[in-house]
């Protein structure tokens, strides 16, 4: 059993950890609120920093989520992505705790993937704020790098694709809901594929992290096994609401120029984000499951999906 502090232990992601590993260690949080929550110890304000209990770990989830809208100031992310991270990891360096997770993003290495699929040999070239503010964070840890091993701790910058699970929110939502009320999908002629996460296999992934000795130090990219496609995904979510997949196969000849129209009309469907729905993002998992000793995460990208697919019923 081992005693875990969890930053951002209320949102999304640190729920379903404290789901998960309630059972077998001791939790303690650190987030703006601090209601009680079933499977914690005591939750403290980012002012007790200095009156936190001692622990074997860090899992630092708190920070600003990617606005795929672009309304959030640049300033925001900067305070609290890296800002935050700064605050918790000088903790972290002055304390007895021995194991440091940093979750950072797969957008602070790469907005776009560059070839068939992205690896942590990818230089950093985020574009935007959110992987801006994360890669400035993962620069400042990897700058201690001789004092954490002088310390003998170890730190790990994940870069996860995008998380799934119970309580998710955020496109993944929208979608399901745009599948459940049988509006068709139009781009179906495009075969792109893309990584997700499942939050148990990222929360199995931490765990390990946590546990166990002789795991280095660095940076993983993590993600579930099998990339999906779009239109593999709304098969999926057309199977969850148990209704027929609509899928619209529209020439491309007829899409593009719809696409240039929209960025002069200001249509919700324009080159952007035609760009965005339908490009490829395949993360590769090898160097953590290399890491960890295993060929395949616990969950498969399906049954990951179906799980998530189920929770929103």
């Amino acid at each position: 059993m081992k005693a875990i502090l969890i930053t951002g232990i209320n949102g999304f992601v640190g729920t379903n950890f404290t789901n998960n590993w309630s059972k077998n260690h001791t939790l303690i949080g650190l987030d703006i609120h601090q209601p009680r929550k079933e499977g914690v110890q005591h939750i403290y304000s980012w002012d007790e920093l200095g009156k936190l209990l001692a622990t074997d770990a860090v899992v630092h989830l708190a920070g600003k989520a990617h606005d795929t809208k672009n309304q959030s100031e640049a300033k925001t992310y900067f305070d609290i992505n890296t800002g935050l991270t700064r605050k918790i990891f000088d903790y972290f360096l002055r304390s007895d705790t021995r194991v440091f997770v940093f979750f950072s993003s797969v957008k602070a290495a790469a907005d776009t993937v560059q070839g068939d699929i992205l690896t942590e040999e990818v230089v950093p070239h985020p574009i935007g704020p959110y992987g801006e503010s994360k890669i400035k964070a993962e620069e400042y840890l990897l700058g201690k790098q001789h004092e954490v091993e002088r310390l003998g701790k170890k730190v790990y910058i994940l870069r996860p694709c995008m998380i799934h699970g119970p309580g998710n929110k955020g496109n993944l939502n929208l979608l399901y809901n745009v599948v459940k009320k049988g509006i068709p999908w139009p781009l179906g002629t495009y075969e792109n594929l893309r990584s997700f996460c499942s939050v148990d296999n990222i929360s199995y992934v931490v765990e390990q992290l946590i546990i166990r000795d002789n795991i280095e130090s660095g940076i993983y990219h993590i993600g579930d096994d099998e990339p999906l496609s779009t239109n593999e995904l709304i098969g999926l979510i057309s199977e969850s609401v148990e209704k027929k997949a609509h899928i619209w196969k529209l020439p491309k000849s007829l899409i593009n120029p719809m696409a240039s129209v929209g960025d002069i009309l200001h249509l919700p469907l324009n080159k952007q984000r035609l760009q965005k729905l339908t490009e490829n993002y395949v993360v590769s998992n090898e160097k953590i499951k290399n890491a960890l000793g295993i060929t395949k995460m616990p969950i498969s990208a399906r049954d990951g999906m179906r799980k998530t697919l189920e929770s929103f019923r």
